[in-house]
């Protein structure tokens, strides 16, 4: 399983960015998709999450209204649409897959499966 991260860059604050992550190596419906971000010198933290089917989602607070995740199973791709952007936005974007169902979404520890990170950089 690999699952391929990009587009990342630079934006001013308020701007938007549209992040794209690709799997391959696994059935493209199978199991949910997350984002993570970790800011330069802050842990990792999770961002938002969809389920295999694109029916649910979840937010942190923090990106809640401003962020919005989707996913296109017939191209393998999940997409995080990050508009309203902030400088505390800045951080390296991961995407993660989990290998069951049923979970907390938003804990590191279920993800087996990374993306290589894409870097978000918001100016003020």
């Amino acid at each position: 399983v690999q699952l391929q991260a990009f587009g990342g860059g630079s934006v001013q604050a308020g701007g938007s960015l549209r992040l794209s992550c690709v799997a391959c190596g696994i059935p493209a419906d199978s199991y949910a998709v997350g984002w993570f971000r970790q800011a330069p010198g802050k842990e990792r933290e999770f961002v938002a999450a969809v389920t295999w089917s694109g029916s649910k989602s979840y937010y942190a607070e923090s990106v809640k209204g401003r962020f919005t995740i989707s996913r296109d199973n017939a191209k393998s791709t999940t997409y995080l649409q990050m508009d309203s952007l902030k400088p505390e936005d800045t951080a390296v974007y991961y995407c993660a897959k989990p290998k069951v169902y049923g979970i907390d979404l938003t804990q590191e520890a279920v993800h087996p499966y990374w993306g290589q990170g894409t870097e978000v950089t918001v100016s003020s």
